[in-house]
């Protein structure tokens, strides 16, 4: 009965370690994929020339920051970015979309229109 209830003790306090871990090795790796698609945007400058952005009806720029909340018409599919890693973007939740505004690339939890990352000035 006192190995068992000594294991459970050991297993509570190695699981925050074993947690807070992974979370810096998921920081680590979506600090390394934003890096990366910058040092290969400089490489590959003609992959990121795109034509002319046309927004949606009464589109005006404004800098955009996470927790923004953009109208559906944003993230249509005619401003989803289809194939984010010829880019280099992190992988994207299964209900999240890289979206072209301007030209920036946004993250958009598409349930709430919530912008989730922004990466300023991705296209030429």
């Amino acid at each position: 009965m006192r190995n068992i209830i000594l294991g459970a003790l050991i297993a509570t306090t190695a699981f925050p370690a074993i947690a807070s871990a992974q979370g810096a090795e998921f920081r680590r790796d979506r600090h390394d994929s934003r890096q990366d698609w910058r040092e290969y945007r400089n490489h590959n400058r003609d992959i990121f020339r795109a034509p002319a952005y046309v927004g949606p009806r009464g589109y005006r720029y404004r800098p955009l920051a996470p927790g923004h909340r953009l109208e559906p018409a944003y993230f249509g599919q005619r401003y989803v970015i289809a194939d984010p890693y010829r880019y280099r973007l992190p992988r994207a939740a299964p209900a999240e979309r890289w979206v072209r505004y301007g030209n920036d690339v946004v993250l958009v939890n598409i349930r709430t229109g919530r912008v989730v990352n922004v990466y300023s000035g991705f296209f030429f």
